[in-house]
């Protein structure tokens, strides 16, 4: 054979491959774009069912207090700035480093309402009660940073927590009136929507990597590893085998909503596994109190109609169904079996899906909270 000839077999076997691989990639784009676009009128389905009932309106002026802060504080300000404004008469919007006694002197109003609050003084708070101003605060952290809130809360009139063990605790230091007020999905954000291909994942999880996780994934190191998995957050470094999973890991990298979003809406099943109370390097919790809420992250994966996979607290089942809803697990063994098991049982698990986001958009978003907060404060039915 010529070299004329050989270097013409050469590039027919180029080209061939190019085709092959060209073929393989198309077919590989048609059928994530099937799955996604079928996924996709089925939420669709299920948002255009959903009952139109209306969660309320009151009659009040609110001044909302924001927490000042960035990320992850921000969007919480946001979701609830939003729903605030389509539930009451007027709302007021302040930082903590306005003059907030001169503003609420001159408007009046019904309720000032606070989240966070750590960097606002409770002198700063007396004050507004000395004028008959009435004040809440909704606590971020619990029972995470107890001991920078314990300070604070018996200088508002109302607290609501979005954990149910910090109640009584509250109740306990002398505050009269303390309410359980778990976090939502902020429906604008956290819902079902078209997304690229670079968002789509077999598993996800999203989070910082505090040791009580880093504990949990390295026995799962291996097994992720080998799957379409996708981690974004901080200290991720700290996993015994990092360097089996760095090319899954967006290290360090800290995401806005709008992308977090777009991860959960693009992924099959994501992972929650809540922080440890006890964490040994960033916790403010030195009374050891425990925790039976789920995390915001439960309401808005569910809220973007994908299955959620969380480690157990008790309280869950205030708010979804297991095995209906959402899955749960107690180990990673048992979390690696049920990934295997919904990644291979695709209808099962989008019924599930479904499912809970179904109920999100129901119950679980901030208007249902900022209702709920409405009922609490001002009581008899809304206007």
């Amino acid at each position: 054979m010529s070299r004329k000839t050989a270097r013409s077999n050469v590039k027919r076997v180029s080209r061939a491959r190019r085709r092959a691989a060209s073929q393989s990639g198309w077919e590989r784009g048609f059928r994530l774009g099937l799955s996604g676009g079928y996924h996709f009128g089925r939420c669709d389905a299920v948002m255009r069912l959903l009952p139109n009932d209306p969660v309320g309106w009151w009659d009040v002026r609110v001044m909302y207090v924001t927490s000042g802060k960035g990320p992850p504080y921000s969007p919480l300000d946001e979701s609830i700035i939003g729903a605030l404004r389509l539930l009451v008469r007027e709302l007021i919007v302040r930082k903590p480093t306005q003059d907030l006694k001169s503003a609420a002197m001159k408007t009046r109003p019904d309720i000032v309402l606070v989240l966070e609050g750590l960097t606002i003084s409770g002198e700063r708070i007396d004050e507004l009660r000395a004028e008959g101003i009435r004040t809440a605060i909704w606590l971020t952290d619990d029972p995470y940073y107890t001991d920078l809130t314990l300070p604070l809360v018996t200088h508002y009139d109302v607290v609501f927590t979005l954990e149910l063990t910090c109640v009584e605790f509250y109740r306990r230091l002398g505050c009269k009136q303390v309410h359980y007020l778990p976090f939502a999905a902020n429906s604008s954000i956290f819902r079902p929507k078209r997304i690229p291909a670079k968002y789509r994942h077999d598993i996800s999880f999203i989070g910082s990597a505090y040791w009580n996780r880093v504990a949990f994934f390295n026995r799962m190191t291996p097994f992720l590893a080998a799957r379409n998995t996708y981690i974004a957050g901080i200290w991720w470094q700290r996993l015994r085998q990092f360097r089996m999973l760095r090319r899954k890991i967006a290290l360090n990298k800290w995401m806005g909503a709008e992308e977090t979003a777009a991860h959960y809406n693009g992924t099959k099943i994501v992972i929650n596994l809540h922080r440890a109370t006890d964490d040994p390097t960033y916790n403010f919790n030195s009374q050891y109190i425990g925790a039976v809420s789920p995390n915001p992250r439960t309401f808005e994966i569910a809220g973007c109609g994908t299955l959620l996979l969380t480690d157990i607290r008790s309280d869950i089942t205030r708010f979804y169904t297991p095995g209906q809803e959402i899955v749960t697990y107690a180990s990673p063994g048992e979390l690696m079996q049920k990934i295997d098991y919904y990644l291979h049982h695709e209808e099962e698990r989008r019924f599930i899906a479904l499912n809970a986001l179904r109920r999100t958009m129901q119950e679980h978003t901030y208007a249902h909270r900022i209702a709920q907060m409405m009922r609490i404060l001002f009581g008899g039915a809304p206007g």
